[in-house]
């Protein structure tokens, strides 16, 4: 039990450094679950690093390549230029406009993480260069796309589905899709306008640069390879269901065979701390559950919850936990079994409950530690301060704890 404590510290302590000093929280994440799952859980550096995410690394890898050839060889600029015009320069469409498209291709069967992972670098490349602050670009994009994640057809809709029909609760696919979707509206647009994403429409801040807008640079054959390479991999996501970081490897080394860029530059220009920020924590959050960590935070849920109580207190435990931790792999499977039990000991519906899990743990899926959110981070590299991005998607993530608690209660309790 003591090792579970531990555990628990040493990833509040990443969590809190990586807010107060400039470490890559990766590494020191990387450090942490070697010297605790090492040094005091007798593991072996292997049993630790079991934990590194192999299949987040190559999606994070395949999509940032693609993206940065993309962006080196001007296809981005290009792209970015004419969306703007698309808009007529109007900068507070453009969130709108990604919003909608996140959601159309999250919830057609490819799911948040793949949309994000699609859409986060042209999204990020758009609001450098009409002006969008990158928080409130980062706030509507990825919400569109969370806001699609729990459709019949995309992967963590499956998950909670099958769990929910696993416990009796079959055959409410669409209402957990349309609650999900609504709450993510309510807080993407909500958080837009309260960080001044209304003024993006007024005359004097709601426009990009005349001459961006105005001024578009012409295509050519490079070009034109790496927008069909963009296209093949949307379309082999979306309408076959494969492996975004698979098809994104293959395409980058395609169009480099082609000379669409340079390789050297192209691979220079990927966000590789980033890379390193995201894999380091989830080996410690790997470690956390191993060492039954998690479980310390469940069981404090269920001695706290009564009648009243139970759709915020659930809502905020899971979220809390779903920050750090993955929605789909970990925090679905492990919570909604214990849905009947919590139900039967307060004497409450059991769907009500099962809601609030799969809505609140989605709503904090745009935290700086989750997939999503890191592809953000790593789509605005040379656009932005991705530290500072980085604490304003933490920042978020937690604060979407408490607003998950609060809109469960709202819409179940």
């Amino acid at each position: 039990m003591s090792l579970a404590w531990i555990s628990v510290g040493a990833l509040v302590l990443a969590i809190t450094l990586s807010c107060t000093t400039t470490i890559n929280v990766g590494v020191l994440s990387l450090a942490l679950a070697l010297l605790v799952g090492v040094g005091l859980g007798s593991m072996t550096p292997a049993q630790v690093l079991d934990g590194f995410p192999i299949d987040l690394f190559i999606t994070l890898v395949g999509v940032t390549l693609l993206f940065s050839i993309a962006e080196v060889n001007g296809t981005l600029a290009r792209f970015t230029e004419r969306a703007v015009r698309l808009c007529r320069g109007h900068a507070g469409v453009l969130p709108v406009m990604f919003f909608a498209l996140a959601f159309v291709v999250a919830t057609i069967g490819a799911g948040a993480t793949p949309a994000s992972a699609l859409l986060a670098g042209p999204a990020m490349a758009v609001a450098a260069r009409a002006g969008v602050p990158p928080l409130l670009m980062a706030i509507m994009a990825g919400n569109g796309a969370l806001a699609g994640t729990l459709s019949p057809f995309a992967p963590t809709g499956v998950v909670a589905n099958d769990n929910m029909a696993a416990i009796g609760l079959d055959g409410y696919q669409w209402w957990t899709f349309t609650y999900n979707a609504l709450a993510h509206a309510f807080v993407g647009i909500g958080g837009f306008l309260l960080f001044g994403g209304w003024k993006l429409f007024t005359r004097a801040g709601g426009r990009a640069d005349a001459g961006e807008v105005t001024t578009t640079e012409p295509m050519d054959v490079r070009h034109w390879l790496t927008a069909a390479g963009i296209v093949a991999l949307i379309a082999a996501v979306a309408g076959f269901g494969l492996n975004v970081g698979m098809v994104a490897i293959v395409v980058s080394t395609a169009l480099i065979l082609f000379r669409a860029v340079d390789e050297g530059k192209a691979i220079a220009r990927m966000p590789w701390g980033v890379v390193l920020m995201v894999s380091g924590v989830t080996v410690l959050v790997a470690l956390l559950q191993a060492t039954e960590g998690l479980a310390l935070i469940t069981t404090g849920i269920a001695n706290l919850s009564t009648p009243t109580t139970i759709e915020p207190i659930v809502a905020f435990g899971v979220g809390l936990i779903s920050v750090y931790s993955s929605t789909s792999g970990v925090v679905l499977p492990a919570f909604l079994p214990m849905v009947p039990d919590l139900a039967s000991h307060l004497a409450h519906d059991p769907l009500p409950i099962a809601w609030s899990m799969s809505v609140a743990a989605s709503l904090v899926d745009l935290s700086s530690l989750s997939t999503g959110g890191a592809l953000f981070i790593a789509g605005a590299a040379g656009f932005a301060d991705t530290r500072k991005l980085f604490n304003q998607l933490l920042a978020w993530g937690m604060s979407m704890t408490l607003v998950g608690a609060v809109l469960c209660y709202a819409l179940f309790g």
